[in-house]
């Protein structure tokens, strides 16, 4: 330690350049600290401070970086010391092993990128679909709904709660219009969506909203709650296909890419062993 704080003041007396990290003839062999025979170098210190940063801040951040890097050399050290030479060549062969995979990994990632074909087609998803229908069944209810909640004092009160009660367009469409007096509100009921996040947003029962109804409402201390709910899926029964596209888009490209990488070992393992690369013995 008393070694560091002595290099530390060398460092730190040497120029003022330094800590602005400008450029300046200086060459990396300049060492900033040691410890045991790992050397920390001035050019290793270049990306260390920030820009515009006053000489008291760069003595500070300096200070704690080869402080910093000093007891991670020494833990090593120790830790090297103190290690079996079974631990160490199990270590090795656990880092060799990650590095492989991380090379193998962004590999295929390229090739992923480069050749995978993303282009999924209606007709792809739908015959998917209908052939594993069986595996597609719900785990929640759904439902098609539409809900309002608004001031329980609002003035157009009766007038809200007749637009949202008609099925015409041009009522759909004023209501629309008068959305910003609405506290939360969802009008399209042409979409499945889980019962659960729409219990989380009114205070009715799951049995309540179980049931086709046109027209239900709910007050509390300070809203007014209007709920229609358009139809109902149950439990296990097997979910709609505009309720699952995306989950079918994503399997259907993860099946691409297995197939991608299998196609592309056979590739390499083929041209290894034209070329006399690759023998099993």
């Amino acid at each position: 330690m008393r070694f560091l704080l002595i290099a530390f003041c060398i460092f730190t007396l040497t120029s003022c350049d330094y800590f602005t990290v400008k450029e300046k003839e200086t060459t990396s062999s300049e060492i900033v600290a040691i410890v045991n025979t790992d050397k920390l170098f001035r050019e290793d210190l270049k990306n260390v401070l920030p820009n515009n940063i006053s000489k008291e801040d760069s003595i500070v951040l300096v200070k704690s970086y080869i402080q910093d890097w000093a007891i991670k050399k020494l833990f090593l050290k120790k830790a090297e010391n103190n290690s079996s030479l079974e631990s160490l060549q199990e270590i090795d062969l656990l880092v060799n092993d990650y590095r492989e995979s991380l090379l193998i990994n962004k590999y295929k990632t390229e090739i992923i990128n480069q050749k995978l074909d993303t282009i999924i087609s209606e007709e792809e998803i739908e015959t998917y679909y209908n052939l594993n229908k069986d595996n597609f069944k719900l785990n929640e209810e759904l439902v098609k709904a539409k809900y309002i909640s608004f001031d329980k004092d609002l003035k157009n009160e009766k007038e809200i709660i007749k637009l949202f009660q008609s099925d015409k367009i041009e009522d759909q469409e004023e209501l629309e219009r008068k959305q910003l007096s609405f506290k939360i509100y969802d009008l399209n009921d042409s979409v499945w969506t889980e019962l659960d996040k729409i219990l989380l947003k009114v205070p009715f029962s799951k049995e309540n909203l179980l049931k086709k109804t046109k027209f239900i409402q709910k007050q509390d201390s300070l809203s007014l709650y209007l709920v229609a709910i358009k139809d109902i899926l149950p439990r296990n029964e097997i979910a709609p296909l505009s309720y699952i596209e995306s989950k079918i888009k994503q399997m259907i490209l993860h099946k691409r890419k297995i197939e991608l990488i299998r196609d592309i070992e056979k590739i390499i393992v083929k041209d290894a062993t034209k070329n006399n690369n690759f023998k099993i013995y």
